[in-house]
């Protein structure tokens, strides 16, 4: 377990994750958050040893994240910012569950080998576990949320109808599922949208004849 922290903390040291410029506050603290995580886990490295190793105040640090356990998420919710570009971008000609298809997958495009978030893949070395599931479940349903209402946009169905928000819960559930798979396949790991895709296609191709 050593060894790989170590193996770990010296590649952390070479590149952030998501490939952001070192001079930039953020990033500099993104990185030195990542670097605590591995050296003391997560519970063990407070938001001023992250402020201290970044070089930064403690406010400037809230002025960047919301919470310690924002910096578990940077890379996911630097993707997820995306989200009504990505929305925008797509064929107005596509029916409403193939344009579902195509943004989820547009979205996690954006990860792969060379961009990753580290908190995620390390869960173990970081013991960041507890903190991923209670982190997790306002992102997940922030997107349930806005994919929803894409849906329903899409089908011309009422905002609040029922099928659009169970083919958004259940497309979200798939891509989070792809995403664990994806996560936990070590160093070999390939890009993300091919398990993403496998995953949420039949999803929906199942809602498709009822939107």
């Amino acid at each position: 377990m050593r060894g790989e922290r170590r193996m770990v903390l010296a590649h952390s040291s070479r590149t952030s994750g998501s490939g952001r410029p070192r001079s930039s506050s953020r990033g500099l603290i993104a990185e030195a958050a990542a670097e605590l995580f591995l050296e003391h886990t997560y519970t063990g490295a407070t938001v001023d040893d992250i402020a201290r190793r970044a070089g930064v105040s403690r406010a400037t640090f809230f002025n960047y994240f919301g919470a310690k356990s924002d910096l578990l998420w940077v890379e996911v919710d630097e993707a997820l910012a995306a989200f009504e570009l990505t929305v925008a971008s797509v064929s107005d000609e596509l029916s409403p569950m193939d344009a579902v298809l195509e943004v989820v997958t547009r979205l996690a495009d954006a990860f792969g080998p060379g961009r990753l978030p580290l908190a995620v893949t390390q869960v173990e070395l970081m013991g960041t576990d507890a903190e991923l599931q209670a982190s997790a479940l306002p992102r997940f349903l922030a997107l349930v949320r806005r994919l929803e209402a894409f849906i329903a946009e899409r089908a011309r169905a009422a905002p609040d109808a029922l099928l659009p928000r169970a083919a958004a819960t259940a497309v979200v559930g798939a891509a989070v599922s792809a995403a664990a798979a994806w996560a936990r396949a070590g160093v070999g790991r390939g890009a993300l949208t091919p398990l993403v895709r496998t995953a949420v296609a039949p999803v929906c191709a199942g809602f498709a004849s009822q939107l």
